[in-house]
Formats: structure tokens, sequence, C-alpha cells
């Protein structure tokens, strides 16, 4: 950084349009030739102004706190000026004029990285992210301004308080029941996304240290529920007579046996179902939330579903493979399907994709790694979320090594010597 620079203020007075009594002062800043001009929001009269000496002339009260609001002034630029240099930064007129006016990087608030990180994922993340994004914004507007009474708060302002005193409000957040809105886990998710914001924000520079730094995200870990093969078998050997249940019965099924999650069986088209290596049907598709690309090969159960539908699927020209409706309304038609076929879960589609996991899959003694390719999963962790070894494959596995001990015991038996 240059060290020999030129740098001067001055302060100097316009005469605004349509006023003939009155200028209004501004403040220049000139660094190595270069003007930038900061209006003050102040006026004096005319004749109150001093030229020579760049300040108002007089001794009453009003001219005397105008002059040492012109000091002050004075006084903030000089010190952006070192901030700027101190930090190794770029000092030009308008770098000087943007750290005293509050719009550089080390003034940036909690609504500019808000703004900035939502405005530039909203290409990037799904639809359902970024509304989760929203109500994490929601929130934090909420408990600035019934818990610290502002509209916005500096970036470096924030710290380690700050984020506790969000978690207590969260938890403390009730609806107009006066019901409690968050579960644990609900705001650990908010706080999660409130931290890849700050994190955006180090990233950007534009805050030096993070103040999660020192805070640690406490999720509860819970059993994911899903079908045992009783259950399973239950809602197969179901029949419907009213169609609309019939098809999410079908559609439920069809998830159970490929793993595929709600979006990804609304996405299905007829050329994403092809010929595999082993001369069997195969779906080749991507998953939504991921875009990881998903090989699964089709389960007899899963391609009888795919022909029940046919007619269906020609009808769109192969746009649509089976008729699925809204999230919201497969999910009240499984509440019914569930008590109709006596099972006492809370049955949602996302069910599915764990039974799965857990009950078609890992019960069977397919690996987890095969597994995990099957659900798209990037890593090996989330799949150990959703799949769990169940009490029926311990037992089995168990029931062969105490076969193996024995058969042991009786060889060794055979082959000692009398």
């Amino acid at each position: 950084m240059q060290t020999n620079s030129t740098f001067s203020i001055i302060f100097f007075t316009r005469k605004p349009k349509g006023l003939s009594d009155e200028l209004s002062i501004y403040a220049r800043v000139t660094v190595n030739g270069k003007r930038s001009e900061i209006s003050l929001k102040r006026s004096v009269l005319v004749n109150d102004w001093d030229n020579n000496k760049a300040r108002c002339r007089g001794n009453t009260s009003k001219i005397r706190l105008l002059n040492a609001y012109l000091d002050e002034v004075y006084s903030k630029l000089l010190d952006c000026h070192k901030q700027l240099f101190a930090e190794d930064k770029m000092v030009s007129a308008n770098s000087i004029k943007a750290r005293f006016l509050g719009e550089d990087e080390n003034h940036k608030s909690l609504r500019d990285i808000i703004e900035y990180h939502n405005s530039n994922m909203i290409d990037v993340l799904k639809f359902g992210t970024m509304k989760n994004y929203y109500t994490t914004e929601k929130y934090l507007y909420k408990f600035l301004d019934n818990e610290l009474k502002v509209s916005d708060i500096y970036l470096k302002q924030l710290n380690h308080r700050f984020i506790c005193d969000f978690e207590i409000f969260l938890r403390n957040n009730k609806n107009s029941k006066n019901e409690f809105t968050l579960t644990n886990n609900g705001v650990m998710k908010h706080l999660e996304r409130f931290k890849k914001m700050i994190n955006l924000a180090c990233k950007l520079e534009w805050i030096s240290k993070n103040p999660f730094q020192m805070f640690q995200l406490k999720f509860k870990k819970f059993d994911r529920e899903y079908l045992s093969e009783r259950e399973l078998e239950l809602i197969e050997n179901t029949f419907f007579t009213k169609e609309g249940l019939e098809r999410v019965k079908d559609c439920f099924l069809f998830s159970c046996y490929t793993g595929l999650s709600y979006v990804d069986v609304k996405m299905l088209k007829s050329n994403h179902i092809t010929m595999g290596i082993d001369n069997n049907y195969w779906i080749f598709t991507k998953r939504e939330k991921t875009n990881e690309t998903v090989k699964i090969p089709l389960l007899p159960k899963a391609l009888e579903i795919i022909n029940k539908y046919k007619a269906f699927s020609k009808h769109n020209n192969g746009e649509k493979v089976l008729p699925i409706y809204s999230n919201q309304k497969i999910n009240v038609y499984l509440k019914d399907i569930a008590e109709d076929c006596g099972i006492h879960k809370n049955l949602t589609f996302h069910v599915a994709r764990h039974t799965f996991a857990t009950t078609v899959m890992l019960s069977n003694g397919v690996p987890l790694e095969t597994v995990s390719k099957l659900l798209g999963h990037t890593k090996l962790s989330t799949t150990q979320i959703y799949a769990r070894v169940v009490e029926t494959k311990i037992s089995e596995d168990i029931n062969n090594l105490l076969d193996r001990f024995k058969a042991k015991r009786q060889q060794h038996q055979v082959l000692k010597p009398n």
C-alpha cells in the first residue's frame, strides 16, 4: 500500500434550488487528486458561513452545535482513512466515503447477508430448501423486532450471546393457540441455516470472526418410522374400492420397492425406464433433491405397478408413469390406508423410502454400500440415518453364528483322538 499518497478533507457549501438565504453543507474527501463528496444533510444561512475557515461563524448555540458536528465528521473521516490503511485495503476517496456511510464490507448488516444469500441461492437450491431459508429469515427478523427492538444489526455485532438468545427465542415461540411451534430438531435446523449464511459472510470477508465458532448444534436422534414385512404385506393384500385410495396405495408401494422419494416418483417418465446390463428393466434417473444419478433395478412388484398403469402413462405420452396426487393429499389418504389395514403408525409417503432401505433391502442381506447407491446418497453416513438392522435380521445372524459354533464343536469332537 502506498504511504506517500495525498489526502485531504474540506467542508464547502452549495446553494440549493429555490432557497436564496440558505446553503447546504458538504464534505469533500480527496485522495491522490480524486474526489468524493458527501452530503451532510445540514444547512446554514448564507451570512453564517465562513469560506476561509470552512466553518460557521458566530457564537449562538445553534452555530456551536453545527461546528461541533463538523469537527466530529472530520474526526470520523480521519478514522476511516486510518482503518482502511491499517487493514491494508485500497485507500481511495470512494472507499473512505463508503466506510463513513457504512456501505462497505465492514458495515454489512444481517439483512445484507440474508438478502445476498437468498438472491444468489434461489437458482442453486431447490424450491423446498429455499422455502425453509425464507422461514428462517422470517424468524430472524421477528427476533430482531420483538427481542432487540431493532430492524437490523451489523454483522460485526453478532456474537455467541446473540445465537444463544435466538435459540431461546425459537424454543419459546408459540402459535395463536399458545402451542410451541418448533421441536428441538426444528430449532437446530433454523440455526443450521443461519450458520450457513454466517459462514458465507466469513467467506466474503464481511465479518472477521465467526460467532458460531464455539456454538454446537445438538440434534436429537430418532428411530425413523418404517413398515415391517407383515405390515407391508397387509397393504399389498388390501384392495380399495375407492380409486383414489388404490392409486395412493400403488404409488406408496412403488416407493417401498424402489426407494424413490415423492418428488422423484412424481417426476418419473417412461424414458427413465430402460433395459439394464442384466437384460432386466432398470430406472435411470436423477434425484430431484441432490441431482445425483441413481440406477435402480426394478423389482418384480414395482414392475407390476408400472404395468398396471401403462394406459395412464400412454395417455400422457409417458410424461408421467404413475398417477400421483399432491404430497399433502397422499399423506391424508395414507392415514386412511393405515387405519383400514390396522397399522398403528404415522404413515407418510417418506415412510416408504425408509421401508425400502430397512425392510426390503437391509433385512434381506443387501450391503449398506449398495443401499446407499440405490438411495442416491453421496455419503454412507446419510444412509445410516435411514437404515437400521432390524431385530429379525440380528436374530438370524446370531442363529447362524451359533450354528457355526455348533458345527466347529462337532468337527472338533470327530477329530479328537479316543
